[in-house]
């Protein structure tokens, strides 16, 4: 499959060590699919008369499933909200590889900090984000998916 990832500069050689911690599903390699996604990534840096680039790599994700521990989330739900809160809050400790799902994007986030400031409940964050279409991300948290499933394929800047 065809992933990007939006950035200042081309990502030939991908690694999980520079990436936050506290983001949506932990510290690691974040890619997409949707390529308008990794266009707005890739857009935020050139407002400060920086430069946006999209790299494109080539992932192959069935030999990932086959090789690695996977968790995938199938939209907003309540374990998904549950996942992203532990590890924004620096509290994940899961082992998972690499992991896929929604992204807490700007109309997502509006909810997500209500719900982190315990303005709204879960179920009420829940029920607001059932209507949202999950934008798609994929966490590589392990350095080998990297280095035996991704290809570089080229990269344009925006």
């Amino acid at each position: 499959m065809i992933v990007y990832h939006g950035s200042s500069m081309e990502i030939r050689e991908p690694d999980v060590y520079h990436s936050r911690e506290s983001v949506d599903f932990g510290k690691g390699f974040y890619i997409t699919t949707i390529r308008e996604q990794a266009d707005k990534w890739a857009t935020r840096f050139k407002r400060n008369d920086g430069k946006g680039i999209v790299t494109i790599y080539e992932l192959d994700i069935e030999d990932c499933k086959r090789r690695y521990s996977i968790l995938e989330f199938e939209g907003y739900t309540e374990e998904w909200l549950d996942f992203i809160t532990a590890c924004r809050k620096k509290k994940d400790k899961s082992t998972y590889d690499l992991i896929i799902g929604g992204v807490a994007n700007d109309k997502v986030f509006n909810t997500i900090e209500l719900y982190f400031s315990h303005l709204i409940e879960k179920k009420e964050a829940i029920t607001r984000l059932q209507y949202q279409k999950p934008n798609l991300q994929l966490c590589i948290r392990k350095q080998n998916i990297i280095d035996e499933c991704i290809r570089f394929y080229g990269s344009e800047e925006i």
